[in-house]
């Protein structure tokens, strides 16, 4: 049933540059409306509903959502699909409390690291969470980037070199232009073209295939648990992991937190769940290309170094369908990676102009601050290529990233919302939860590595914290703003209305 397709290379450059044009395209348009670092990296806190739900979808629509969803329905049936598609919609509906309470805390925030500076007033504490920031957002550009290289490569054979210089001289070009303004509006037209395109494609291959009730009968077939969707083999060996990691990914990712605090306020809330009621057909979709390569016999063997998340463009790219259709899903996950890599590097950029550059130098002149802050931007493309040619394992990557950002859920989250929480509990909760459940997780096992990091991770924060008296008035937070020298107007910032 599976054979390669033998498509032009061709097909696939023009897939890419063809998209990266029509971005381009939208990032020139908007550049007129980015006068400055403030509109840059907050969009002058003007981004709508409409914006925001769209923008919110396509920086969680990465190459994980889209690729990762069918290489854990192929690892482990449809447990594995259920493990990974259910927790990453909650993780973004998850964010609602914390971004309307720090919203309202703090108006004028620009950056998590800045709240975690103005909250603790301790160089370590900063120090901590802006290299937690700093690696998350590189760790998002490194996932994608290899999204797209394992993507070209199953379907059009290309040079992952090739693949990854085009890829970042496409992306780093139109987000130069337009910062968060351009991510918002293309990360929009990228989440329409996910969405639809999608099922159309898994329809016709649910057709080729011989229907949905076979697929499943094959899947039956093909071991004892494939069909059980709460066998525990799947949590135990990703999912409760996952799960976490996935709920730290939004809550201490600066990616979402600048979407908090350029959002209108009163959208806010419902812009969140909004997100993550629509972000859920996706990976269902996509899955259950898994559950095809289960079901009809595809070996680790036959994805040879892609790996279980080369499963979706195999299937896509062996089974024989019309050309349109395979270059109708490659540019789904093109659409996802490209969004979320825009996405991380305007992140990036508001964390390099406030944390950074603002820190080191109060006093930089708004025409250096904006012309060093979009440099960033290069920078963390370089550093991308680089670690991605160095040819790291793709689901091992996605999964130690969110184990080890599962570390910052419970010191953030207290951060937030209980004032005895001290700079010293916050720094030792982090380390120790690591330096003792990272060593675990690769010795014992992933459910091992973090019930330790978590249980770690709370007896520290809240032990630490108990043993001092110390108390933080949450007011001090309404106090300045980091770039008020750099804008240019801006209206003032109104309280966040209740969810609705």
């Amino acid at each position: 049933m599976f054979h390669p397709s033998n498509l032009s290379p061709g097909i696939g450059i023009a897939l890419m540059l063809g998209l990266g044009a029509l971005m381009f395209v939208v990032a020139f348009a908007v550049r007129t409306m980015v006068r400055n670092t403030h509109d840059f990296v907050i969009a002058d806190r003007r981004i709508g509903f409409g914006f925001g739900v769209g923008s919110v979808i396509a920086v969680w629509t990465w190459s994980m959502a889209v690729m990762m969803s069918s290489a854990q329905a192929f690892s482990f049936g449809t447990s594995g699909l259920l493990w990974f598609v259910v927790p990453n919609g909650l993780a973004v509906m998850v964010m609602v409390p914390f971004a309307l309470r720090l919203r309202r805390q703090m108006p004028a925030g620009y950056t998590i690291v800045e709240f975690i500076r103005q909250r603790f007033q301790n160089k370590p504490a900063t120090t901590v969470m802006l290299v937690a920031m700093l690696l998350g957002l590189l760790a998002e550009i490194f996932i994608n980037l290899f999204g797209v290289v394992l993507v070209m490569g199953v379907v059009f054979g290309l040079d992952p070199t090739a693949v990854l210089i085009l890829t970042l001289l496409t992306v780093t070009v139109y987000s130069y232009f337009g910062g968060l303004w351009t991510s918002a509006i293309t990360a929009t037209f990228n989440t329409l073209l996910i969405t639809v395109p999608a099922a159309i494609v898994v329809l016709f291959v649910l057709q080729k295939v011989g229907g949905p009730e076979l697929v499943f009968q094959k899947v039956d077939e093909a071991g004892a648990n494939t069909l059980d969707a709460f066998d525990g083999s799947a949590a135990a060996a990703f999912g409760i992991s996952l799960a976490l990691g996935l709920l730290a990914s939004t809550m201490a990712d600066q990616t979402f937190w600048q979407k908090a605090w350029a959002l209108k306020p009163a959208s806010m809330g419902r812009t969140f769940v909004w997100a993550g009621l629509w972000f859920y057909p996706i990976p269902i979709v996509l899955g259950l290309l898994g559950l095809v390569g289960l079901g009809f016999g595809v070996t680790p063997e036959d994805l040879g170094d892609a790996g279980a998340g080369g499963i979706g463009p195999y299937v896509i790219s062996h089974l024989g369908l019309p050309v349109i259709l395979i270059a109708l899903y490659v540019l789904i996950i093109l659409n996802a990676c490209y969004s979320s890599i825009d996405g991380a590097f305007s992140a990036l950029s508001s964390v390099v102009a406030v944390d950074i550059l603002k820190q080191a130098k109060p006093d930089i002149a708004p025409k250096s601050l904006f012309r060093y802050t979009k440099t960033s931007i290069l920078v963390a493309g370089v550093i991308g290529g680089i670690v991605v040619s160095s040819g790291i394992d793709y689901v091992e990557l996605v999964t130690t990233v969110f184990f080890l950002k599962a570390a910052l859920i419970i010191p953030l989250g207290l951060a937030i919302f209980w004032k005895r929480m001290t700079s010293t509990a916050f720094v030792a909760s982090l380390v120790l939860a690591i330096a003792v459940g990272y060593p675990v997780r690769q010795y014992v096992g992933e459910l091992a590595g973090i019930i330790t990091l978590e249980g770690i991770s709370l007896v520290a924060a809240v032990g630490i914290s108990l043993l001092s008296r110390q108390t933080f008035d949450y007011g001090s937070l309404r106090r300045g703003d980091a770039l008020a020298g750099d804008v240019i107007t801006e209206a003032p910032v109104a309280e966040p209305d209740p969810v609705r």
